[in-house]
């Protein structure tokens, strides 16, 4: 008698695996972050990254919430939509939230509108302040590996000096999952609980727990303009300017971030199976697609990130 053939997992099913370990990876890093520090936090723009680090965050605690304050940087450019989903799943979930506003810092002189009116460069003194002052220890982030590269040189637990900046050469080797969550008075540490995902893994797991999001990462008719290649949404940030001109246009955003530095992508995938097969076929990751702070230099997050932003 021969032996039975082995049965190779299908692409679905391999997908499948890889989604619920990044799932435990993601629960086991969160409960980590409970056990190590005394006030965590959790960064929340109201895009999917961060909504799949919510959820997570449920799931490794209930029935009881999560014990992370959500903080947001409002640039005061953020999409309508974004500001109520915020606030709906807060309400939902039982969160607490604190929200820092650019705008009070510009008001008090602490920073500065720039001359192309983008405000995402602006948030790195508004979250250090707020870090600060809420003796916050440590702040859990959304960032991926496969972003940009600044943010593939992260640790899972990454150390900030007192100013808030990264420093590589203070980094600490991580071995299996045994992460340090030593710092100094004063010091405070990122961390990336979903850092092994990809942009693919956040959709798949978005469609497994049937996640809900932000309508404006689904495919809709928007009145856009072009600059710089990019279509952006005109609104109280300014533009289209003298040469621009307004169409509308069948689009959805790959990211949800200020809306005078993220533009949408043209696209029919109204649905998530369509995104995902979407991103399957894209060539470009999303901050290259629809990020202008990015485009300002190479260098534009490494230099966010020393500076204490990322």
């Amino acid at each position: 008698m021969s032996a039975p053939t082995k049965q190779r997992p299908t692409t679905d099913e391999r997908a499948a695996t890889g989604v619920a370990t990044l799932e435990a990876e993601g629960i086991h890093i969160l409960r980590e972050v409970a056990g190590e520090f005394d006030r965590p936090a959790l960064l929340f723009s109201g895009g999917k990254d961060s909504t799949v680090l919510v959820h997570l965050a449920v799931r490794a605690f209930a029935p009881l919430p999560p014990p992370f304050t959500l903080v947001h940087v409002d640039t005061g450019h953020n999409f309508p939509e974004v500001l109520r989903f915020r606030d709906e799943l807060v309400e939902r979930y039982n969160l607490k939230l604190h929200v820092a506003e650019v705008q009070d810092w510009i008001d008090r002189g602490k920073v500065q509108e720039r001359p192309d009116g983008l405000r995402n460069p602006l948030q790195t003194v508004p979250l250090l302040d707020t870090i600060t002052e809420q003796r916050y220890d440590a702040v859990i982030g959304g960032g991926r590996r496969d972003e940009e590269r600044s943010r593939a040189k992260e640790r899972v637990f990454s150390v900030r000096d007192a100013f808030g900046r990264w420093d590589p050469r203070r980094q600490r080797v991580e071995l299996w999952n045994l992460y340090n969550g030593m710092h100094k008075p004063g010091e405070h540490v990122r961390v990336f609980p979903i850092s092994n995902w990809t942009e693919l893994d956040v959709w798949r797991y978005v469609a497994e727990r049937d996640i809900e999001l932000p309508s404006l990462y689904f495919a809709h008719q928007r009145e856009v303009y072009q600059r710089d290649g990019m279509w952006l949404t005109p609104g109280q940030w300014g533009g289209p300017d003298d040469d621009g001109e307004l169409v509308e246009k069948t689009v959805r955003y790959r990211t949800v971030g200020d809306g005078s530095c993220t533009g949408a992508v043209e696209s029919d995938a109204a649905t998530v199976e369509d995104i995902i097969e979407e991103i399957k076929a894209s060539r470009l990751t999303e901050r290259g697609a629809s990020r202008a702070d990015d485009r300002i230099s190479e260098a534009a997050m490494e230099d966010r990130k020393r500076e204490g932003y990322f």
